[in-house]
């Protein structure tokens, strides 16, 4: 089900913003969310990432807060009246330029705050007055308790990527921000994926929602090509070499489920002639940006990232993502794969398995209900001999020709049998070096302990104490022997 943007309850300045975009008609979420939100009812949206759902909530968003529209320069008079809530700042940065664009035709303003950058600018921009917030939680609630950021007239609350802003991680400072709004308002919830247990939860936070589902629960875009390879730790890097050679591709994502196996494995992959760019929470939100603005100009090949690049990231044309690692969550694997194929484009996601990920295989072919095949690479190229580290902080043995277990028990049978052990080389026969260390009969101490023992006086022990030299040899003394008496 589409319609055209012309066709919708719109004001012309939102159809004039959509149309710069290049947009003509909705997709399938917009269709049934737009007209929805215009009513203003609540709404608990879901459908597969890169089908618009930024648009399905703020095009109508903006058309209710109209009505608020003025031209006074009195931040009295801009009070906020939308609050979007997202759970990473590249996330957030997306948006809050979405929206911009949306409006840039209207009178309404529109800020983002998040963290890792200078609070100082964003407290002037909240200041100055807006309709339109857009914000990770934990640096709105500096702003909150800093009293920079006013809530009282909120009217409506977004909460994209629901399902990760209700998990444990975000769900307290969740619930400190809804403390702080007003009970009427309406709430809208956006995401990918909704588990049974997210859906009981956000329903306490809604009333009455619509549910709008445009595809089946969980589910990822049928244009991306989904491969399972089973191998060792020490062909994943081959792996991500030969796809990549297979296949022609030209950029991808990567992910990985650790910050430091993906700085590792970014630092690895650079080092074998990819161009490679690292995004993860070590790092600042300055370099963050810079690699992700790298990324999308083509400077670089490949973007390995944690779960921090997995959600909601619109860049087009990716034709490529790897999950180096299974995530250990299955419903990130969603949202990972959910970075190529986007808008309807064909797009491929490589998962590398371990024997050690059957639990996540397991948990993953639930959630999609089906049975996963787990495929073999062929590899052009021979095993190299040598030692990796698989990003956990241990080493392992690459073996060639022979399994593990053979190479254990050459190393047992080394052990176990002297002859079979290398042959050191003959020692010198100087006796300087063979013979066992004799100390000189002749041999006096050193002038400097002489005149240590000189310059210091041996101390007397005092009237009232008692010298213990009979008690310590009285430790080491045999015991008497037992009498055979009875």
């Amino acid at each position: 089900m589409t319609i055209k943007y012309s066709d919708l309850a719109l004001a012309e300045p939102l159809k004039r913003a959509v149309a710069d975009m290049g947009y003509e008609t909705t997709t399938p979420i917009q269709a049934r969310a737009i007209p929805v939100v215009l009513a203003g009812q609540d709404v608990m949206g879901a459908a597969q990432t890169g089908t618009g759902k930024t648009a399905a909530f703020s095009l109508p968003l903006l058309q209710r807060l109209l009505r608020h529209e003025n031209t006074s320069a009195s931040p009295a008079r801009h009070p906020v009246r939308a609050l979007v809530l997202l759970p990473t700042r590249e996330l957030a940065r997306q948006v809050a330029g979405q929206v911009k664009e949306y409006a840039k035709y209207t009178g309404l303003r529109s800020t983002v705050v998040y963290g890792g950058v200078d609070i100082k600018p964003q407290i002037e921009a909240l200041r100055e007055g807006v309709e339109v917030l857009v914000a990770t939680p934990g640096r709105l609630l500096d702003h909150i308790e800093g009293k920079t950021a006013v809530l009282h007239q909120v009217e409506y609350v977004v909460l994209d990527e629901a399902d990760r802003m209700l998990d444990i991680g975000f769900l307290p400072d969740l619930q400190r921000i809804l403390g702080y709004l007003p009970k009427s308002r309406t709430t809208l919830l956006f995401s990918a994926t909704f588990s049974k247990e997210i859906r009981h939860l956000a329903a306490s936070y809604l009333n009455n929602p619509i549910a709008i589902e445009v595809a089946e629960p969980n589910a990822p875009a049928a244009t991306v090509d989904q491969h399972f390879y089973l191998l060792n730790d020490a062909d994943k890097h081959r792996a991500i070499h030969q796809v990549l050679k297979d296949r022609q591709l030209r950029q991808a994502f990567v992910f990985c489920n650790s910050k430091l196996g993906a700085a590792r494995l970014a630092r690895a992959l650079a080092r074998e002639g990819l161009k490679t760019t690292a995004m993860h929470g070590n790092k600042s939100q300055e370099e963050r940006i810079k690699s992700l603005q790298a990324f999308k100009s083509g400077e670089v090949d490949l973007l390995v990232a944690t779960d921090v690049a997995a959600r909601g990231l619109d860049i087009k044309d990716v034709p490529a993502v790897f999950n180096y690692d299974v995530p250990f969550n299955p419903e990130d694997y969603v949202h990972r794969i959910g970075r190529t194929g986007r808008a309807g484009a064909a797009g491929l996601a490589v998962t590398l398995v371990t024997r050690r990920d059957d639990r996540q295989v397991q948990q993953l072919e639930k959630l999609l209900d089906t049975k996963l095949e787990l495929e073999h690479l062929n590899f052009e190229d021979e095993q190299p001999r040598g030692r990796y580290n698989d990003g956990r902080r241990q080493w392992s043995r690459q073996e060639t020709g022979d399994s593990r277990d053979d190479a254990r028990q050459r190393r047992e049978h080394r052990r176990a049998s002297p002859s079979a052990r290398p042959q050191r080389k003959q020692e010198s026969g100087d006796p300087f070096f063979t013979q066992p260390y004799a100390p000189s009969s002749t041999a006096a101490d050193p002038e400097w302990e002489q005149s240590a023992a000189e310059a210091v006086p041996a101390k007397k022990p005092g009237a009232g104490s008692k010298s213990r030299r009979t008690a310590v040899p009285a430790l080491f003394k045999a015991p008497a022997p037992a009498s055979d008496g009875h």
